[in-house]
């Protein structure tokens, strides 16, 4: 049982830090946040990915690079252009070595110095003792705490968290599921209710609306990041830009 709640606490607390920080404030500023809860939210994405922390900064531009040119061979990661899943990530890994030590010359055009950028935490975290050191925490924890053989099995997608959520969202939403939008790229909603990556496969109504915090657009398409969002805002510790309308 700790086992297990180990493991969704770490998936969905690290997946919550991509969708929230990285991406829907990172990359697309849909809302704004005093600098000291920034520096929290900072931080908190540290803890939450652990091993697998990834650059706000260097996350931003990919992303922006990936809506610029969804679906073509200058995407970051999209699936038409890739074998499976590995090849298209390892493409991504590539692509964000380049951009993180700011030898891309592709992502220049969308710098523009508007996200979240604190130098000293994101080289600590990417270097080989940090995400080291956050492997040994989570070995001993199973260590501590595993039941079975098989529990060991779940080990290697901690290390890797948020690279699995990147390889699902990008591979899934825009390979399989449904269109609401013609977005002149392969973009698609995967899940009615999207409670495996916290709305992130509502790839399509995303890539037509970039700025609606709220990514389902339809009354039964359930974004379960937003109501988070939607209390952040309500108790202001964030500040939505524009209001979330509702299309039919």
């Amino acid at each position: 049982m700790a086992i297990l709640a180990f493991f969704l606490a770490h998936w969905y607390l690290s997946l919550f830090t991509q969708t929230f920080f990285l991406h829907r404030y990172a990359s697309h500023k849909m809302f704004t946040m005093h600098p000291a809860w920034e520096r929290f939210f900072f931080v908190f994405t540290f803890l939450m990915q652990g091993s697998s922390f990834l650059s706000p900064r260097t996350y931003a531009l990919l992303h922006r690079m990936h809506h610029a040119y969804s679906d073509s061979e200058l995407d970051p990661h999209s699936p038409h252009h890739s074998n499976n899943a590995f090849t298209m990530m390892w493409k991504t890994k590539t692509v964000y070595q380049d951009v993180l030590q700011r030898r891309s010359v592709a992502a220049k055009r969308f710098e523009d110095n508007i996200y979240p950028e604190w130098v000293l935490l994101e080289n600590f975290a990417h270097r080989w003792y940090a995400r080291l050191g956050w492997g040994l925490l989570y070995t001993s924890f199973y260590v501590v705490f595993a039941t079975a053989w098989w529990q060991y099995l779940l080990l290697p997608l901690h290390f890797l968290m948020g690279t699995v959520h990147g390889a699902i969202v990008n591979w899934s939403g825009h390979k399989y599921g449904y269109q609401n939008f013609d977005n002149r790229d392969k973009s698609r909603n995967s899940l009615f209710f999207d409670f495996l990556t916290g709305g992130e496969l509502f790839q399509n109504n995303h890539h037509k609306l970039p700025l609606r915090a709220n990514f389902g657009v339809k009354w039964w398409e359930l974004d379960p990041t937003y109501p988070v969002i939607w209390t952040l805002n309500k108790v202001g510790i964030i500040r939505l830009k524009r209001p979330v309308a509702t299309v039919a």
